[in-house]
């Protein structure tokens, strides 16, 4: 059965990427699963039919027969978990390629997003400009710590795997702003997942989604 996944009408991210469908995107290209897309607006995605499938009125979701599932994180583990290629067959490793996979939404992702907000929403803010440092430097701490890990390694732990998509994915957030820059290892570990041609295809697929609605 060929699953379906939703993601916005009209990306805020400017076609760059970085709506969290691509997560799911990339995972689904990664292990060769066709998908349909169903192209939600902000105002369907608060409405009860897409609120019965993502309580938080949020995408992506993912469906698949009777299966509902909503959280990017959860669905790339679920594809990971159904198919092959994305999480290795020894035990030990698995569990290290699931902990990476916590480690990017639990631990990398919460402050890159929260810069984010906060020069989307907080910038004419009085305190902003003593805000940021405090926030950035949260990130740089990070940014340290998973060089230091990676050291001149391709992948987090191995061979590419499920850890790495989502790791690459919270990380390309970070893409132009500098920050990420400062860590050439890391600069070519997010190269890598881009150059992984799966990546390339969910790329392509979501900037055709943002083109026709600009066009439209």
């Amino acid at each position: 059965m060929t699953p379906t996944i939703t993601a916005f009408e009209r990306s805020p991210d400017g076609g760059k990427g970085l709506a969290r469908d691509m997560r799911v995107r990339w995972a689904l290209e990664e292990v060769g699963q066709p998908y349909n897309v169903r192209l939600l607006s902000f105002k369907a995605m608060k409405e009860p039919a897409h609120l019965a499938l993502h309580p938080f009125g949020q995408i992506p979701t993912f469906e698949e027969g009777d299966l509902a599932l909503f959280e990017s994180g959860a669905i790339v583990f679920h594809i990971a978990e159904r198919h092959a290629g994305l999480l290795p067959d020894d035990a030990n490793a698995r569990a290290r390629a699931i902990t990476w996979m916590f480690a990017a939404l639990s631990t990398m992702e919460p402050p890159i997003i929260d810069l984010a907000i906060a020069r989307l929403l907080e910038r004419d803010e009085a305190w902003y400009e003593q805000r940021r440092p405090v926030v950035e430097e949260r990130i740089h701490i990070r940014l340290g710590e998973l060089s230091d890990r990676l050291g001149d390694a391709d992948w987090l732990d191995g061979a590419f795997s499920a850890g790495d998509l989502l790791m690459i994915a919270v990380l390309l957030r970070l893409k132009g702003s500098g920050m990420l820059e400062e860590y050439p290892n890391l600069s070519g570990y997010v190269a890598r997942g881009e150059a992984r041609p799966p990546y390339k295809r969910a790329f392509a697929a979501q900037l055709a989604v943002f083109a026709a609605a600009s066009a439209g």
